[in-house]
């Protein structure tokens, strides 16, 4: 039986350095929750300011990683469990973006829609890293709304 259970950025950064397939930790966050099978974390969900500029209205958060070790169902009870937060601290509206090869079969079984592409293969301008920091792929944008809520 899987479980949501509270998380410090700290233990999730560790978790997502350990298990993550192509991003590393990050610096800052809102809140982090786990999953436990009971005995061990198979899951964690970071969830923070949105990354892009005009998305930051206040309203407005971002799954900046989520990271799991496989477990069957794990990324969607995590997803799930990150909107009931997110709603509960007040927010309206909390997005996260995947690569254009996933599938996004686990947002869209936690009620997530897909809102299409969004930015581009790489980085780009002034603050563009020497490296990339993920591969260079198209993302699509998925989201959880108040308004999504009241379709259902």
């Amino acid at each position: 039986m899987l479980e949501i259970c509270p998380m410090t950025l700290r233990e999730a950064n560790a978790y997502v350095e350990q298990y993550h397939r192509h991003h590393g930790p990050v610096v800052g966050h809102k809140f982090s929750i786990g999953l436990s099978d009971g005995e061990k974390i198979v899951g964690v969900a970071i969830v923070g300011r949105p990354v892009a500029r005009h998305l930051d209205d206040g309203w407005t958060l971002e799954v900046n990683r989520l990271c799991t070790d496989g477990t069957r169902n794990a990324c969607s009870m995590l997803y799930a469990a990150a909107w009931r937060a997110a709603r509960a601290m007040g927010y309206k509206r909390l997005v996260t973006y995947i690569l254009d090869t996933e599938n996004g079969a686990s947002l869209r079984a936690a009620g997530w829609k897909c809102v299409g592409q969004a930015g581009g293969l790489r980085w780009t301008g002034k603050r563009r890293p020497e490296v990339d920091l993920c591969p260079a792929q198209m993302k699509i944008r998925f989201e959880r709304t108040e308004e999504a809520m009241k379709d259902d």
